[in-house]
């Protein structure tokens, strides 16, 4: 059965109080509640003040796995089942209670409980997401601001210089004695360097996926190479389309150019085995300078036999993509990103063993890009859409007591979700991972099962596939939570070990945790 494609709901109405006396209510409510908390006893405000808060299920208790019970709003409905932090922003979820005290379905709503920034700050923030490295400036030395400093004011100078050598150089060689012809092809040809430049700078602002999703990048932008070529190829046949179609093509071309830069210091440092990254990063760029050159003497060979353009391009073309899918292909990493850790951990969760580093690199998933929305395991996810109902998350809060991290499945979207609390370290985000991936074969095995029964089994049934919501009653999926628990509690430090007897790395953020935290 062929997986549904899962679309992203848009932020809903809900996301703040629909009315002003509920926004009054809970006002006064917090304030209250605050104010009880700090009068209770030390056993009771002896609770991290980042621990996870959670509202009372269908018994009453004095006390929650993850927090204390906040008391009953005196006038409504309302209760509180958890609280959350993004980039320094908080949530309240709260829920209603019906005439008998059970959660109303689908009244999960998140309430801001902090003033939204002013418009400058959001522009600052966007800039500094574009121009700062994640983290700056603990994640940078103290050099980094004076070198970019300079840096900038460099490139604006030649910047400004190049408008004036472009024009100068098309003079130079006679594009034409007519004055006003020469300065309207150096800003038609300046005009698509500049917008080049800007393809370049955005696509940049991919940050870190140039580290944990390094192969898939890489093969993208060879085939956004191609594609560029393409364009600029097809201003043969329309010529008085140059400068959209130039544009179009340098953008592309441009774009693929980091690609190609930023992921070339992390290959070449795979390939050394000392400290030699210099003399590897000198020969490989020389290997392929030699192989430009005579690339580029055949060219100009079979060029004046005028072949066909278009024949000569496709089959050059198809051996550049096919060259550049067995190039990557081929480039064997000692690093667990999400691709190869899923690959690692599927065969454990089968064989009972986890791949070599040859093994696990040759089965990686080289089409699955990062912008891809067809994952079935997706961490650091927020609250809202993990969980939709208030049971669900109530019914499988206590078996994540001792947990930084709870793993959950939500039929309605198809997926397994880690949520991280906010005391979450590097080894509690690769557990969650490893309990997503156990919990999604869990899943995936139970489907079979229960389509081979029925006589419906037709071959594997993936998490994502039409029939998995009616597959999954909650008490079958709380069950398969429960039965992942036991298994990641006895075999996540098995996995480890023989993960690093392959060779392999683990890192959190190879896998590209989200950023929200339950507190």
């Amino acid at each position: 059965m062929a997986p549904i494609k899962i679309k992203q709901s848009p932020n809903s109405p809900a996301e703040t109080l629909t009315n002003s006396q509920d926004a009054r209510l809970l006002v006064r409510e917090t304030l209250r509640i605050s104010a009880n908390l700090a009068s209770a006893p030390s056993s009771t405000s002896a609770s991290s003040p980042s621990s996870f808060v959670a509202a009372e299920s269908c018994g009453p208790r004095a006390e929650s796995s993850f927090g204390i019970l906040e008391e009953e709003f005196n006038d409504s409905s309302l209760r509180i089942i958890c609280r959350e932090e993004m980039d320094g922003r908080r949530w309240h979820y709260v829920a209603d209670k019906d005439g008998s005290g059970r959660f109303q379905r689908g009244s999960i709503r998140a309430i801001s409980v902090q003033t939204p920034q002013a418009p400058i700050d959001e522009l600052m923030s966007f800039i500094r997401s574009y121009v700062a490295p994640e983290g700056f400036p603990d994640s940078v030395t103290p050099s980094y601001v004076p070198y970019m400093r300079w840096r900038a004011l460099k490139y604006f100078f030649g910047g400004a210089m190049g408008v004036f050598t472009t024009q100068t150089l098309l003079n130079s060689v006679g594009v034409s004695r007519n004055r006003a012809i020469p300065g309207a092809v150096a800003i038609n040809w300046i005009l698509k360097d500049g917008a080049g430049r800007v393809g370049k700078m955005l696509f940049a602002w991919q940050g870190k996926k140039f580290d944990y999703d390094l192969k898939q990048l890489r093969f993208a932008g060879d085939l956004l190479m191609e594609l560029g070529a393409g364009v600029e190829l097809a201003t043969a046949a329309v010529p008085h389309l140059f400068l959209p179609l130039a544009c179009a093509a340098n953008v592309a071309k441009n774009v693929a150019t980091v690609t190609s830069t930023s992921t070339r210091t992390p290959i070449y440092k795979a390939f050394a085995k000392g400290e030699n990254i210099g003399d590897v990063t000198a020969k490989g760029e020389c290997i392929g300078n030699i192989a430009d050159l005579l690339g580029t003497g055949l060219s100009i060979m079979i060029s004046k036999r005028n072949p066909s353009l278009v024949t000569t391009f496709a089959l050059l073309s198809c051996g550049y993509v096919f060259s550049s899918y067995q190039e990557v292909k081929s480039l064997v990493l000692h690093t667990l990103n999400r691709e190869r850790f899923t690959v690692a951990v599927e065969s454990f969760l089968k064989t009972g063993c986890v791949p070599t580093l040859q093994e696990g690199n040759m089965k990686e998933n080289i089409f699955s890009f990062p912008w891809s929305r067809d994952r079935p395991t997706v961490l650091g996810v927020r609250f809202k859409d993990a969980f939709q109902e208030p049971g669900s998350f109530l019914g499988i809060e206590p078996l994540f007591e001792k947990e930084k991290y709870i793993v959950t499945y939500n039929p309605s979207k198809n997926n397994v979700y880690a949520l991280f609390k906010d005391q979450a370290k590097s080894d509690d985000i690769l557990k969650a991972a490893f309990h997503a991936h156990v919990l999604l074969h869990f899943i995936r095995s139970a489907n079979e099962r229960h389509a081979s029964k029925h006589g419906e089994y037709d071959g594997p049934i993936r998490v994502g596939s039409q029939s998995t919501h009616s597959l999954l009653p909650t008490a079958d999926l709380e069950a398969h939570i429960a039965e992942s628990c036991k298994v990641v509690s006895n075999s996540y430090v098995l996995f480890k070990r023989k993960a690093a007897e392959q060779g392999w790395v683990m890192s959190d953020s190879l896998l590209n945790p989200g950023r929200a935290r339950l507190y």
